[in-house]
């Protein structure tokens, strides 16, 4: 009898990890595409080149039962001058999104990473930009209670960038 219900548990384990590895990712195409989808979409502003900025942003998106958006919320970011590009990104992938069955609205939270890669030697002067950049960075953070209600959190999208030749 506890052969039987050990080899019923280790089944019923099976399944759920199996259920679990077949979760449909919540962006049409599957990570891979959401990756590309941002790093194609995403357009750094003049500014955010010329001063060299870079920082990390977290931001919480509703989506619909459609995949629309409809509301998003900062809740940190190491730069102010890092999240217009990413907004506007993110209102690009509307549509997009794949909420679980039975809900009206999800909510994402979706992490950003923007870095300044300097090239191999660096000058005095890019030294100084790159400093002058990070002194004078804004940041955006919360002082209050955040709350993520029933959230799923994204992989990190990371955006790299050089100063073009």
């Amino acid at each position: 009898m506890k052969k039987i219900l050990l080899i019923a548990a280790i089944s019923l384990t099976c399944f759920y990890a199996k259920a679990q590895e077949e979760l449909a990712f919540p962006f049409q195409g599957g990570k891979e595409v959401m990756s590309k989808f941002f790093k194609d979409s995403l357009v750094l502003s003049d500014q955010i080149v010329s001063h060299r900025a870079t920082g990390t942003a977290i931001f919480k998106f509703t989506a619909d039962e459609k995949g629309s958006i409809k509301k998003i919320i900062v809740y940190y970011a190491d730069d102010i001058t890092i999240t217009p590009p990413i907004i506007e990104a993110l209102k690009k992938s509307d549509r997009r999104w794949i909420i679980p069955n039975h809900e009206k609205f999800h909510d994402f939270i979706i992490p950003f990473s923007i870095r300044f890669t300097p090239p191999a030697t660096g000058s005095a002067a890019l030294q100084k930009a790159v400093y002058n950049a990070y002194s004078r960075r804004k940041a955006v953070v919360s002082f209050d209670q955040v709350p993520l209600d029933l959230a799923t959190l994204l992989p990190a999208v990371s955006i790299s960038y050089d100063l073009a030749p």
